[in-house]
């Protein structure tokens, strides 16, 4: 799971939490004991978690500003103001600095 903080108006941190390695152990769990039937879709899961468990800081920051946009309905260029603009009205925390810092963050890291 991928949390950001904007910690105040005037602040620019922004924190990446991740727990990928508490889900993905959980699904060992669950690989263990399941049956056949379950074992299919829990393998997948295991899969997917491992595939998205090593990405970096910056490239989870740049999905999570690519997923705030889109459920803003941005759907403009993301090297505008307009996308920066949309970012600190869909996260109102986040200072001017944090958001353009994670604008240029989503700018480098395209998915």
């Amino acid at each position: 799971m991928t949390g950001f903080l904007g910690l105040s108006r005037t602040s620019d941190v922004v924190l990446t939490i991740r727990d990928a390695d508490v889900v993905a152990a959980a699904l060992r769990e669950a690989l263990a004991s399941a049956s056949p039937e379950e074992r299919p879709g829990l393998e997948r899961a295991a899969a997917l978690v491992e595939s998205t468990a090593g990405a970096d800081g910056p490239r989870l920051r740049a999905r999570w500003v690519r997923a705030r946009l889109a459920a803003a309905g941005f759907e403009g260029d993301l090297t505008s103001v307009a996308a920066v603009k949309a970012l600190r009205r869909a996260e109102p925390t986040l200072s001017l600095l944090a958001a353009v810092q994670l604008q240029r963050e989503a700018v480098a890291h395209p998915e």
